[in-house]
């Protein structure tokens, strides 16, 4: 859900689609998401639109891919 985030603001419906998961699943996890300060909601109408919450959280989607790279590719890990 966070990597769907990186590019756009998404409702419930949306990021449980990209999931494949039902919306109130995807409801619980954004729950913890909010909790957690990595994403935050805006209601529009009836939904909610989510959005990462920051600069800070983008670079650390960016991080996460770039360490996962070099686990699957077997680069060295660096500082």
């Amino acid at each position: 859900m966070l990597w769907a985030l990186r590019d756009a603001d998404l409702d419930v419906a949306s990021l449980a689609a990209v999931a494949g998961c039902r919306p109130t699943v995807a409801s619980q996890h954004l729950s913890k998401l909010r909790f957690a300060g990595l994403v935050e909601g805006t209601r529009q109408g009836q939904r909610v639109v989510y959005r990462l919450r920051g600069g800070h959280v983008r670079a650390l989607l960016a991080e996460a891919l770039f360490q996962a790279d070099h686990q699957v590719s077997g680069a060295p890990v660096h500082d």
